[in-house]
């Protein structure tokens, strides 16, 4: 007897240039193991909070959208949350897409990297890896998370030749001290399968949805980073050889 695949999706929306290349069908599973504190989606925190929905339902919904994020060269992106806390949900979604003749982009901190089957993996066309910091004490303070499971899928995807975009949250205070950002630069630009880096300034878009859910948001206070401060962290990754935006 055959098992139905069902997992806890949030939402799903479309966007375009944010979340992989061309117009993207983004669906936003429920559950995260991290807390960061930039968190711009709180609302996707909880597995409860999610709608329960089959490999099917989810397809249908894609489906709707098909020829229009096909002709924008874009595709399907898994995020959340975390994608990877619901591994076996999300790789049936992968291998539907894949199958479907979808391009596919999986969004992840990788703190759950080793929950990625190579089966997974191999229907994925693109990772967007979020690395937090490349200092340990400021990663664990950032996420309540630890940094050495980012880094070992990131090495992992780089062996398996998976092409990936490396995320960096750049916040004033945070991230934003030159050594760590160095030795991150360093590290990905020995993988040849980073693509790029995207330096991404922290916003405090998601403050509402903290305030909804009668949450303390910690970084109220913390301004967003200049446009100096932006374009010298590009500069970093540029130097070690690594295209930065």
């Amino acid at each position: 007897m055959s098992t139905v695949v069902r997992g806890r999706i949030h939402s799903w929306d479309l966007s375009t240039g944010v979340d992989g290349p061309g117009t993207r069908f983004v669906l936003f599973f429920s559950g995260c193991p991290l807390r960061c504190l930039y968190c711009a989606n709180p609302d996707t925190w909880h597995m409860r909070d999610g709608r329960s929905m089959t490999v099917d339902e989810v397809m249908a919904e894609i489906e709707k959208y098909r020829d229009f994020i096909t002709t924008a060269g874009g595709g399907v992106t898994l995020t959340g949350g975390e994608p990877l806390l619901q591994s076996a949900f999300a790789g049936a979604v992968l291998r539907r897409c894949k199958e479907a003749g979808l391009h596919t982009v999986l969004d992840t901190s990788g703190f759950l990297g080793a929950r990625a089957t190579d089966e997974l993996l191999a229907d994925t066309d693109l990772v967007l890896l979020d690395i937090k910091s490349f200092d340990v004490p400021t990663y664990r303070a950032l996420t309540g998370g630890e940094l050495a499971p980012t880094l070992s899928f990131a090495t992992r995807l780089d062996r398996l030749g998976i092409p990936m975009w490396i995320r960096y949250v750049l916040v004033p205070g945070w991230t934003d001290t030159p050594e760590p950002i160095d030795g991150l630069a360093r590290f990905v630009g020995e993988l040849p399968a980073v693509q790029r880096v995207d330096v991404l300034p922290f916003h405090k878009l998601g403050a509402a949805k903290y305030t909804a859910l009668g949450i303390s948001f910690a970084l109220a206070d913390t301004p967003g980073p200049s446009a100096e401060l932006v374009e010298r962290v590009r500069g970093q990754f540029r130097r070690q050889g690594v295209e930065a935006y």
